[in-house]
């Protein structure tokens, strides 16, 4: 993890070490030796040049402090980065030192090493929601014969399986996470357009020198014009990326609801250190839906702040590209602890099919009510059924017998159905 208390419930160990400060500043640096590298290849800078750029270029070389300290006050990392950079250049190369960050502008950096960011957190974010269509589909499988109530409203409905409940968890998964897969297809790509997009300061050489930068950093082809304003596929992601957590969050509910004692009819694996209380042994808390819940909470302020800051004037915008680093990053980190979460609970979950039956059973039966005003509705037509089966479930419920008993005492019922067809075999 990245030892910051205040994020620990909001990340994974793996995207906290993707959002480092160190993995930032290299992603950055990565930029910077790969553009010295091609256009050192299409002789707008000297060779040796780059290779003084990419032997300098490295993190160690940094104070991290000192680098967040003048991002605040330049409104960017790139400006005192490039100055740095530039100085650990001539210490070995005072004629290199002059070719530092040769036509590109401040956004260039910021974005493409977000874009680099993104990549990287494609297959963290994807591998785990492979791990959870897999439990999925599993528990799915297992559990497709599985009765237990239906609930609608958070009150006891007909009957449904537990297996078409995961099977629905697992088609809103396998829809995000295509959702996801395209999105970063589209978002993940390098930002190249010097100080207002036309690379003019690169003669004609500029689209060439794109199309190599783009290839060293393992993006492929560049785009067509430069998206410094253009903010639209990056939102895409961001919302891609809310609406799995909201679909997660979707689930953590429903598994949490059900790990309640009064319920009691599945529950998240525990373990050592897991799901314990600080002052009652006794309980089993519902933590990897918590943590789950929670990035479903954060999510939409989140994806709401980067849809807001689209707005961007002109060339380069103020204030909109700004803000959009913590925003991005806050927002993979809850898709992934979301993700990651619920993949270990869907892996270890327990399933109770008694429990799920004696539930069935303490409802007396009154949630068949909607089967037998079927029934009798052929007969009496459904106004008049549906008043019948209304007294008779409120008899059943005052009284504690069951629905079938209530509605064999009913004369309506017994003329009906009981004595003039085999439909009293479905009650």
């Amino acid at each position: 993890m990245n030892g910051r208390l205040i994020e620990s419930l909001a990340n994974t160990p793996a995207l906290a070490a993707l959002f480092s400060d160190e993995s930032v500043l290299q992603a950055m640096l990565e930029f910077e030796n790969a553009l010295a590298r091609a256009e050192a290849r299409h002789g707008l800078i000297p060779m040796e040049a780059a290779d003084a750029i990419g032997d300098a270029a490295v993190p160690g070389n940094f104070d991290i402090s000192v680098l967040a300290d003048a991002t605040f006050r330049a409104g960017t990392p790139a400006i005192p980065l490039v100055k740095m950079l530039t100085d650990q250049v001539r210490k070995a190369n005072a004629e290199a030192a002059r070719f530092v960050h040769w036509g590109a502008t401040s956004q260039d950096v910021a974005d493409t090493a977000m874009s680099l960011l993104l990549k990287r957190a494609e297959p963290i974010l994807i591998g785990d929601a492979s791990r959870l269509e897999k439990a999925l589909a599993h528990l799915s499988e297992t559990h497709k014969d599985g009765v237990m109530l239906g609930r609608t409203l958070l009150q006891p409905a007909p009957p449904v399986t537990f297996g078409l409940k995961a099977a629905g968890w697992l088609g809103s998964v396998c829809r995000g996470k295509r959702r996801l897969q395209k999105a970063f297809r589209s978002a993940v790509v390098l930002q190249f357009g010097g100080a207002s997009g036309t690379l003019a300061s690169l003669d004609e050489r500029g689209i060439a020198v794109a199309q190599a930068l783009s290839a060293e950093l393992g993006f492929g082809e560049s785009p067509p014009t430069p998206w410094h304003t253009q903010r639209d596929q990056l939102a895409t992601l961001i919302c891609a990326c809310g609406v799995l957590t909201g679909s997660l969050g979707k689930m953590a509910r429903d598994i949490s609801l059900l790990m309640q004692n009064e319920v009691g009819e599945a529950a998240e694996p525990g373990g050592e250190g897991r799901g314990g209380s600080s002052t009652m042994p006794n309980k089993s808390n519902p933590t990897a839906c918590s943590l789950t819940l929670a990035a479903a909470h954060r999510a939409p302020g989140l994806v709401a702040s980067f849809l807001s800051a689209m707005l961007q004037e002109h060339e380069r915008g103020v204030g909109g590209w700004q803000a959009e680093w913590p925003i991005i990053a806050a927002v993979v980190q809850s898709t992934g602890v979301a993700i990651a979460s619920m993949a270990e609970v869907a892996e270890g979950l327990s399933v109770d099919a008694q429990k799920m039956s004696r539930n069935i059973e303490n409802t007396n039966g009154v949630i068949l009510a909607e089967r037998a005003m079927i029934l009798l509705g052929a007969k009496l037509g459904r106004d008049v059924a549906h008043k019948l089966v209304t007294v008779a479930v409120r008899k059943s419920v005052k009284e504690g017998k069951h629905l079938a008993a209530v509605l064999a005492d009913t004369p309506e019922v017994t003329t009906c159905l009981l004595y003039t067809s085999d439909a009293a075999d479905d009650l």
